[in-house]
């Protein structure tokens, strides 16, 4: 957009300079987000395999929808589905450091390939963790710099692909890095909420062990002097099969106390699976108990990071609402 090409969309996420979520656009490109999940109950199909790329972004690969698929073989097969049907005037721009990517690249593929990350073709190098600068590099070669509001190794790696795939239609690294610059974030992609009394409240849509371990590593790595308070809902079906419970324990690392919102039909006991973990752990089975908790705890300078892929029940605003009585009952 920002090279006046004016893409049509359709993403997850609501890109907080657009202030929607999906639009038809202006021009032959369509960007669109897509995952594994199936199509329909007539179509067991990945519904991604409809859309016909011509530019693929692979951005990662784990285990996920253990109420679709039985295993990760089962997801790496229908992305060798998708990879199959790109034309070969396309490009995959692939994750290197996945290697379930690195499997699904190795059954087949037809298209030119384009990688980053840590050991990809498009590297992220110089990062300063305090002011979140950094330099791209392409098969060793500088390509410029960016300055931008985003935290975290997982927005950088998002932004390389990104680069990439809009180098391919057509827009120059420069003008790339310059857009950037200017984009704020996603709503719920590590949002701040509000601030009461030096307490931040963060809002962020991570609910994979992966996506927890990425966003509680950047905010903590912003503001190492700041105590984080994690606080996890774990809504969608997986979690709440409890298939990602045991690698649960080093997400939250980063975090110098966990909060756990366990209600009545979550298949597993939080307390006993992440009772290991070497720092304060709270279980609460009620969100009036959570919120109860969370007040007891919280300091001046504290930040509170609150994950969930649902509305968590106005746990935010509650949160927030609370504090400001606090504060002025104090």
């Amino acid at each position: 957009d920002y090279a006046g090409m004016a893409p049509g969309f359709l993403i997850g996420g609501v890109p907080i300079n657009f202030g929607i979520s999906a639009r038809l656009g202006n021009s032959p490109f369509f960007v669109i987000e897509a995952d594994e999940y199936d199509t329909a109950f007539f179509d067991k199909r990945s519904k991604f395999v409809h859309y016909h790329p011509r530019t693929l972004v692979l951005n990662n690969l784990e285990y996920d929808h253990a109420d679709i698929f039985p295993d990760l073989a089962a997801i790496e097969t229908q992305f060798h589905h998708l990879v199959r049907i790109l034309p070969s005037s396309g490009l995959v721009i692939a994750n290197a450091d996945s290697d379930a990517l690195k499997r699904v690249l190795d059954r087949g593929c037809w298209t030119p390939v384009e990688t980053f990350g840590q050991t990809g073709d498009w590297q992220v190098v110089g990062v300063d963790p305090i002011s979140s600068r950094f330099d791209v590099v392409l098969k060793g070669q500088f390509q410029g710099s960016l300055e931008w509001s985003l935290l975290g190794e997982h927005n950088r790696t998002n932004a390389l692909a990104a680069i990439a795939a809009a180098r391919h239609v057509g827009v120059p690294v420069k003008v790339s890095l310059a857009a950037l610059t200017e984009f704020k974030g996603v709503a719920r992609r590590m949002e701040l909420r509000g601030e009461v009394g030096d307490i931040r409240v963060y809002d962020d849509f991570a609910h994979h062990p992966t996506a927890i371990a990425s966003t509680v590593a950047g905010l903590k790595n912003r503001y190492p002097d700041r105590r984080l308070i994690a606080v996890l809902d774990p809504r969608s079906n997986t979690m709440r099969m409890g298939v990602h419970r045991e690698a649960l324990r080093q997400s939250f690392e980063g975090a110098d106390a966990v909060f756990i919102y366990a209600p009545a039909d979550l298949s597993w006991n939080p307390a006993e699976t992440l009772a290991s973990m070497a720092k304060p752990l709270t279980v609460c089975h009620t969100l009036d108990g959570l919120l109860a908790a969370l007040l007891e705890t919280l300091r001046a300078g504290d930040q509170v990071l609150v994950m969930s892929n649902g509305a968590f029940g106005g746990l935010h605003q509650r949160l927030l609402d609370a504090l400001v009585q606090r504060s002025e009952s104090a």
